[in-house]
């Protein structure tokens, strides 16, 4: 097998690894069939063996959700027509988690529900109309996607190396109270204890908090990016290797066309940025519900804090400095 074909089977492989659905699979693959009844004509045997039944959702480790998602093509469709209807509005809206601003098509691109060429036609014809700007940025998110399938086909040593290959030289903490800190959502920064949470409750995570919440683990926790990559592998329903390993190396500063390594998110001015009031915020940190606003970005700042909400587990402006020293570091290497 080819090292391509290793990154593609990498992750895959353990899902179909059961044996019910393999027999069952088997069994309706070699059922006999009885030609004999009408030329032209099949008909299943009378002597075939009936097929052992499916598992269950739950036997290979499925869990229920709150993810309330239109499946199949049908689905995709219909999300598709929605999200047309208010394309115009992509541009302004993508970045705030609270609002509806992005198509959720990102599953049924995954599965492959929705037909990505469908999609690019679509945002381009709407993208040369009168306030073509939202379906303009869209079809520019689109083009992102397909610009990490080209790395990985080329490159396909970034699933477990840094696309920059002198970033492998980088010194990352074994931290592993953090990280635990940071998957759990309990860092003590709500927006991106809110981020980690819509992930283990949905399945999901809002573009722009995947940047927020990848630039925190790696920029201000100085955890390794690939650790992150698999948290997101093990829980995303959109999980594509492609998409998913070129948003942590450009979060992390490592990929290709990536972000510099001296910008670095500030959790509390990004969610006073793009979830001003907190909405987004208080949905999925029920702690912070009767935090005022004033507070909601910064709650350690309170008179008295909210009880069982953590304090911040680093501080963010010393985060910052180690970060510029770790990558002179190793830039100097």
């Amino acid at each position: 097998m080819t090292a391509g074909a290793l990154v593609w089977f990498r992750r895959d492989l353990r899902d179909f690894d059961h044996a019910a659905l393999a027999a069952a699979l088997r069994a309706a693959a070699l059922a006999e069939h009885d030609c004999a009844a009408a030329p032209g004509q099949l008909a299943v045997s009378a002597a075939a063996p009936p097929a052992p039944s499916l598992p269950t959702l739950a036997e290979p480790g499925f869990r229920p959700t709150d993810l309330r998602l239109p499946a199949g093509m049908s689905g995709g469709a219909r999300l598709f027509d929605e999200f047309l209807a208010r394309i115009g509005r992509y541009r302004a809206t993508r970045d705030f988690p609270a609002l509806a601003g992005t198509s959720g098509l990102s599953p049924h691109l995954r599965f492959g529900t929705v037909s990505i060429r469908r999609l690019a036609a679509a945002a381009h014809v709407e993208s040369l109309l009168p306030h073509g700007a939202g379906a303009a940025a869209w079809l520019g998110e689109l083009i992102w996607r397909e610009f990490y399938q080209m790395i990985l086909w080329h490159r396909p040593d970034v699933a477990e190396h840094c696309c920059r290959r002198e970033y492998d030289a980088l010194a990352w903490d074994e931290a592993p109270e953090l990280f635990a800190a940071w998957r759990a959502g309990r860092t003590g920064y709500p927006l991106v204890d809110a981020a980690q949470r819509q992930l283990l409750r949905t399945g999901w995570m809002h573009n722009r908090l995947c940047m927020v919440s990848a630039s925190f683990l790696v920029k201000d926790l100085g955890i390794d990016w690939r650790l992150g990559e698999r948290h997101f592998a093990d829980r995303l329903l959109d999980y594509d290797l492609a998409a998913n390993n070129g948003g942590w190396q450009w979060a992390a500063s490592t990929g290709c066309d990536a972000q510099p390594y001296f910008r670095i998110f500030n959790p509390v001015t990004q969610a006073e940025k793009f979830d001003p009031q907190g909405r987004f915020i208080r949905r999925y940190v029920p702690e912070l519900a009767e935090v005022p606003d004033r507070f909601i970005h910064a709650p350690w700042k309170m008179p008295s804090p909210p009880a069982g909400y953590p304090p911040p587990c680093v501080d963010h402006a010393q985060a910052r400095e180690r970060t510029l020293r770790r990558f002179a570091a190793a830039r100097g290497a």
